[in-house]
C-alpha cells in the first residue's frame, strides 16, 4: 500500500482514539445508551486501523521461499477480519444495547456534555475524513479519464487498496452515527422522547452493519484474485504500446479488442 493510504489510517487511528476517550467520559456522565454505543463504534474504529496497519506492514515484507510473490495479498484478509470480527460484532452489540434501552428506557443526565462531546467528535471524525477524501481525490486524478468523472462508490468497487476505502467508509459511517446519536440525545432530553436515545443506538448498530457488510463485499473479489481495476489497466496499456517493438504483443492485442473494460460504466 502507499505511503498516502498509511497516512490516511494513522490520522484516522488518531482521532479515533480521542474521540473514543471523551465518548466514554461523556456515557459514563450521561447515562445515555447513544453516547455509550457511539465509544463503542470508536473503539471498533481503533481496532480496524490497527489491523489495517497490521497488514499494511505484513504486505511489505520480502518474498520469501514460501511466498515467491511477496505478502501483499494479506491487507486483503486483515480487511476481511475487520469487517467480520470488528464491525459486524460491533454491529450487532449496538443493536444489542439500543433493544434493551428501548425495553427500559431511562433519563439522560447532562444532555449538554454528551452533544458538546459529540459535536468535538464530529470535529475530529471531519478532519480524519477530510485525510482520506483528499487521498481518494489524489488517486482517482492519477487514473481518470478527461471529462469522465469517478464517484466515490466507482472508487470502492475499483480500488485496490482497502487501507483507503475501508477508512474512508468508516469515517462516513462515523459522521452518520455522531448525527444519529445527536438526534437520539436531543429527542430524549429535550422532547420527551424517552425511547429515542435506544431507538438511535439500534440504528447506530445498523450503520455499522451496514458498513461491514460494504467491505466485506467490496473485499471479497480482492480476496479472490479481482483484476487490476480498468483505469490503472489503460495506463499500463498505454505505457506498453509506447515501447518499440510491442505493438503487436498478445497482452496488446488483447486489450485492443476488448476497449470496453476501460469504462467505468
Amino acid at each position: 500500500m502507499t505511503d498516502g493510504s498509511s497516512r490516511v489510517i494513522y490520522a484516522a487511528l488518531t482521532g479515533n482514539l480521542l474521540v473514543a476517550l471523551a465518548k466514554y467520559v461523556a456515557a459514563a456522565l450521561s447515562g445515555s445508551s447513544a453516547m455509550l454505543t457511539e465509544a463503542i463504534h470508536s473503539t471498533s474504529d481503533c481496532i480496524n486501523q490497527l489491523l489495517l496497519l497490521i497488514g499494511v506492514r505484513r504486505g511489505r515484507l520480502p518474498s520469501d521461499s514460501t511466498h515467491r510473490f511477496g505478502y501483499g495479498m494479506e491487507i486483503y484478509f486483515w480487511t476481511f477480519v475487520v469487517a467480520v470480527l470488528v464491525l459486524l460484532a460491533g454491529g450487532a452489540y449496538s443493536i444489542y444495547r439500543g433493544a434493551s434501552e428501548l425495553a427500559a428506557p431511562h433519563p439522560i443526565e447532562s444532555p449538554e456534555l454528551s452533544l458538546a462531546i459529540l459535536f468535538v467528535s464530529a470535529l475530529f471524525e471531519g478532519g480524519s475524513f477530510r485525510v482520506g477524501y483528499k487521498q481518494y481525490q489524489k488517486v482517482v486524478a492519477a487514473h481518470s479519464i478527461p471529462g469522465q468523472r469517478i464517484t466515490l462508490i466507482q472508487f470502492i468497487k475499483l480500488s485496490k487498496d482497502p487501507s483507503l476505502y475501508e477508512s474512508l467508509l468508516e469515517d462516513g459511517a462515523a459522521l452518520a452515527g455522531l448525527a444519529v446519536a445527536a438526534v437520539g440525545v436531543v429527542g430524549s432530553a429535550y422532547l420527551g422522547i424517552m425511547r429515542a436515545d435506544g431507538a438511535a443506538s439500534v440504528l447506530i448498530g445498523m450503520i455499522l452493519v451496514a458498513n461491514g457488510i460494504a467491505i466485506l463485499v467490496a473485499t471479497r473479489s480482492l480476496v479472490a484474485g479481482e483484476a487490476v481495476a480498468p483505469p490503472v489497466l489503460r495506463d499500463l496499456w498505454s505505457a506498453v504500446r509506447g515501447i518499440p517493438g510491442r505493438a503487436g504483443s498478445p497482452i496488446l492485442r488483447h486489450c485492443t479488442s476488448d476497449r470496453s473494460a476501460f469504462s467505468l460504466r
